[in-house]
């Protein structure tokens, strides 16, 4: 290999300089590297980036830039079909190498598969890394090669393997080709809406690997010690808010492992199990995406076929009640709010609005995957179809469809003093359904595709 030819490492979700595989591999080879972003939303189709994503990639991208250029790089951006723009950059740059991070989601393995043998057939090095997860979701399959369908077995493997492997070191220096191609600047990706919905997301977040690194510091010091308790409660800031981060890339899976499996070792058993609870959430993450790659079209449809038969209600008017929080139930409409808000909604309100959809307006459970695919900054596809699919009882280690949950009940419990649904509803509205009523609708709709 030429020493002296560059080495492009092509970046997506994997936005940080810290435990990333592919940048610490091309580092040590003592080659310059290009770091480059492609944007090429129209491979991703049906499921290319929503509006709150694009924002957060926006912000992202930023300040990777940013640290890149603290440590004598850049990032180099460009637009168009991956394959056609790195055979562009390789004959602009003389690059003989092209590393890049595991993507899992079915569009983008077709894709990646086509574009590692393409290049490679033309004599170019291509290295693929995993950085999303803790394992690669071959290590987490049954002993006879099967995925498993139930989480609970699913973790009671992940955690008989061997510990992931340890973070790796921080990348602190790059070397930079004699000269940078051109290069889009971000203004010209165009990623920001056009409508100024967003105001409320610059008040909740802090985008970028160091903001993930303090916010991991902060659910440590204080959020982790009661999290197992309380991490249902919609009213308190119990949750580590890390699932943007972690979506894009900006903190590894690895590091937040470690930092809470070195922790519990060092503190009292009421820590620990907080910890462990909070690392069975990670556990999920990796459940759904081993999922996803072996069923990719439950994505669109659903797991266990009866449920293609379901005789889901169309109803415009609904629809747009629950996306806008006005159903007339005070849990669900501060939900959908705080999402509208905010790009993030508490998990249980997740819950909660996904079940009000599915099984008191008994709208298609698409509907709910594709609006959250929209308005959430942690729009991850697996961890979405494995929601949404959980809720609709039409999925892997799915809740059972006849589990109903009454939005007044989970009130009471989750948000007892009215806090939640003070700080985010706007104002009352009449129900649009009758909770009980259709609670015995959808059961007695069920019960038809059981049969």
């Amino acid at each position: 290999m030429n020493q002296s030819s560059p080495i492009l490492v092509y970046l997506w979700h994997d936005l940080r300089l810290s435990d990333h595989p592919a940048l610490h591999a091309s580092a040590q080879t003592g080659r310059p590297v290009l770091p480059v972003f492609i944007w090429s939303p129209e491979e991703e189709q049906p499921w290319a980036p929503g509006a709150a994503s694009r924002w957060w990639l926006h912000h992202s991208l930023t300040a990777l830039q940013k640290d890149l250029r603290a440590i004598g790089s850049d990032l180099l951006i460009r637009r168009g079909k991956t394959l056609a723009t790195l055979r562009e950059l390789i004959q602009q740059t003389g690059a003989t190498s092209v590393y890049f991070s595991r993507r899992y989601e079915p569009a983008l393995i077709q894709r990646d598969e086509s574009m590692m043998h393409s290049l490679a057939n033309e004599g170019i090095d291509v290295q693929r890394f995993e950085s999303s997860l803790l394992f690669t979701a071959e290590q987490l399959l049954k002993r006879d090669g099967t995925v498993f369908k139930v989480f609970t077995p699913f973790w009671r493997n992940l955690l008989a393997k061997s510990p992931p492997d340890e973070p790796l070191p921080r990348v602190k220096k790059l070397i930079s080709p004699q000269q940078w191609p051109q290069s889009l600047t971000m203004e010209e990706l165009s990623l920001l809406p056009r409508i100024h919905w967003d105001e409320g997301f610059y008040k909740q977040w802090s985008v970028g690997e160091t903001a993930a690194q303090k916010r991991l510091r902060w659910f440590t010091q204080h959020g982790i010690a009661q999290y197992e308790p309380l991490r249902d409660r919609m009213d308190l800031d119990q949750t580590s808010r890390l699932s943007p981060h972690l979506y894009f890339g900006e903190i590894s899976a690895r590091t937040i492992w470690h930092t809470l499996t070195s922790l519990s070792r060092t503190s009292e058993a009421k820590f620990s199990q907080s910890a462990e609870a909070f690392l069975r959430q990670l556990a999920w993450r990796e459940f759904a995406y081993s999922l996803l790659l072996a069923f990719p079209h439950t994505t669109d449809h659903p797991l266990r076929e009866e449920f293609e038969h379901f005789p889901w209600r169309y109803d415009e008017r609904l629809l747009k009640c629950w996306q806008h929080g006005r159903t007339g139930y005070p849990i669900v409409d501060a939900a959908m709010q705080q999402l509208w808000q905010t790009g993030w909604m508490h998990n249980r309100a997740r819950l909660i609005v996904g079940s009000f959809l599915v099984k008191d307006l008994r709208l298609h459970w698409l509907e709910g995957a594709r609006w959250f695919w929209d308005t959430l900054v942690d729009a991850d596809l697996a961890n979405n179809t494995l929601g949404w699919q959980w809720v609709a009882g039409s999925g892997a280690d799915a809740a059972p469809f006849f589990r109903i949950f009454n939005p007044d009940t989970q009130a009471r419990k989750f948000d007892p003093e009215g806090v939640y649904v003070q700080q985010w509803m706007k104002q009352r509205v009449a129900p649009v359904v009758d909770h009980n009523l259709e609670r015995r609708l959808a059961l007695l709709a069920y019960q038809k595709i059981k049969r």
